[in-house]
């Protein structure tokens, strides 16, 4: 749904339509979204129209940034410890371990 909206405009209808989803599902969603700050709503007559908070989505991703730079580092450590344990013990002598 976030894809589609980032083209432009569309209908819940609109984004329901590709998924096998009902459309009080896709209004589901979008409500989700919405509150996430992530898609505004507009409705017009009985026609719910929706586009993308750019804004929000950048605040998202510039968090999710942040913290994969953090837990790769984290990650990276750990694998190389258990790296370093699945050395044969003789291994780990020779390099001073």
């Amino acid at each position: 749904m976030l894809a589609r909206l980032a083209e432009r405009e569309h209908t819940v209808s609109d984004l329901a339509a590709p998924f096998s989803m009902s459309l009080a599902g896709a209004s589901k969603h979008v409500r989700v979204l919405e509150q996430a700050g992530m898609v505004r709503r507009r409705i017009v007559g009985r026609t719910h129209h929706c586009r993308l908070e750019a804004a929000r989505m950048k605040e998202a991703r510039d968090w999710i940034n942040r913290y994969e730079k953090f837990w790769t580092g984290r990650l990276d450590a750990l694998e190389a410890l258990l790296a370093g344990e699945n050395r044969k013990p003789e291994d780990r002598k020779e390099s001073g371990s």
